[in-house]
């Protein structure tokens, strides 16, 4: 719990920011549930008192109470000052930090947190920043004791949790998942903020360093346990869907390899090949994607180019990133789905010889992603990480959520909050 040096267990840093909004209320409803093992204390943290007193008066109207209780503190900070993030840091076990674009603004929090004692939790989809934080933290994180832990949020919660739920179903050994993502959205249609499309810029714009990073780092190489994994092609029709696929250009891959990499090596469990694929619809979408990622592609190469594209996400990305963000209209009527098609060997079959002979098919469901099921995603990995501390890896450090969390309650916690693991199908081949 809290203590006298650090009154609050969690804050939500970026409080008042878009996203940030619909973490306070997530944590706000986690806090009035009547779930938690004791009273949650926890506080805001931005630029301007006057934002965050709003969110909270927005996160209570919503929540249909007169107020959020005093118990909940407002405290001023801001990304460019360091004293000021520490000072934060040390107030608290855990910061739930919301300022993207990350590669620009994260690694203050993430430092301030591990030189404070106090763990940090993150949605970012960016590998870039995920994997320099991991090469700049680990040792110390684990020195002191805490746990920083990115893409907590649609990128890459569902995806990583998973594969390891689909290998926890599997009667026998899993080798080889590859999951297929729909977004389905009602008349009003879909769009994102345009944070997240400014991150998909320069994150596409730097591909070449994140190749250094990767080399600096070392890792140790996943073994390939079972029948190779066929990589796909740029489009491709999905036969199961009846549509279009493309391979999901997120960070969903990465970490679960990341994930696969840490349960192997120190778990000695069988690494899992994954490939991750978005459903796109008929032949028109494939055109229209085609045409925009050209142009994308071409302009996100140079700094003008670049500018064009953060200056009007509208146009570039044909209505998909907008300034203002959806709706809450358009968060109510979208949903998600992200099937998981799994292979692998019975029990007693030997993976290391042979084709696999046992197939399985998973979900993962939920509400609209950016909005909605990526504060319900990062507020339940927040309290597995306050709640099932026992079962947390033993050492501190930088980890992947399947790393963190992959023997915590966290699987079950989301099941009960909307973003839904299933089985769909087990077949004997």
């Amino acid at each position: 719990g809290a203590t006298p040096q650090r009154p609050y267990e969690l804050v939500v840093f970026g409080a008042s920011g878009f996203t940030g909004q619909f973490v306070v209320e997530e944590v706000a409803r986690a806090a009035s549930s009547g779930e938690l093992r004791g009273a949650l204390r926890w506080a805001v943290a931005g630029r301007s008192r006057t934002k965050l007193q709003e969110v909270l008066e927005q996160a209570a109207e919503r929540l249909g109470k007169a107020a959020l209780g005093p118990e909940v503190g407002v405290l001023l900070c801001d990304v460019g000052d360091p004293g000021s993030l520490a000072a934060m840091a040390r107030q608290t076990r855990l910061v739930l930090n919301c300022v993207g674009p990350y590669r620009f603004f994260g690694e203050p929090v993430v430092k301030a947190c591990v030189e404070n004692g106090a763990s940090c939790i993150d949605i970012s989809g960016e590998p870039q920043f995920l994997e320099g934080m991991y090469l700049k933290y680990n040792e110390k994180a684990a020195e002191k004791g805490v746990y920083v832990i990115g893409s907590c949020g649609f990128d890459s919660i569902p995806a990583d949790m998973g594969v390891l739920y689909t290998r926890d179903k599997l009667k026998g050994t899993l080798t080889a998942v590859e999951s297929f993502l729909n977004v389905k959205s009602g008349p009003e249609g879909a769009c994102i903020h345009d944070g997240t499309w400014k991150s998909a810029v320069y994150g596409l714009a730097d591909q070449d360093n994140l190749k250094k990073l990767r080399k600096k780092i070392g890792y140790a190489p996943v073994p390939v346990v079972g029948a190779k994994l066929k990589r796909r092609g740029f489009v491709f029709y999905s036969q199961e869907f009846k549509q279009y696929a493309i391979p999901f250009m997120g960070s969903d891959v990465s970490v679960v390899k990341r994930s696969q990499r840490y349960l192997h090596t120190q778990l000695q469990e069988t690494p899992v090949q994954y490939g991750a694929y978005v459903n796109i619809g008929g032949l028109g979408s494939v055109v229209k994607l085609m045409i925009a990622g050209i142009l994308f592609l071409l302009l996100v190469k140079f700094s003008f180019g670049r500018k064009l594209l953060t200056k009007y996400p509208e146009f570039f990305s044909a209505g998909r990133f907008t300034k203002k963000g959806p709706t809450q209209k358009q968060m109510d009527e979208t949903s998600f789905t992200m099937t998981f098609f799994g292979e692998g060997y019975s029990e007693g079959q030997n993976p290391e010889n042979g084709k696999p002979n046992v197939k399985i098919c998973t979900q993962v469901k939920g509400p609209e992603p950016g909005y909605v099921a990526t504060p319900i995603a990062m507020v339940q990995a927040a309290l597995a990480l306050l709640e099932d501390i026992s079962y947390l890896p033993k050492q501190g450090g930088v980890y992947s959520p399947g790393a963190a969390f992959s023997k915590t309650k966290l699987i079950e916690r989301l099941n009960s909050h909307g973003v839904e693991f299933s089985v769909i199908s087990q077949p004997e081949v």
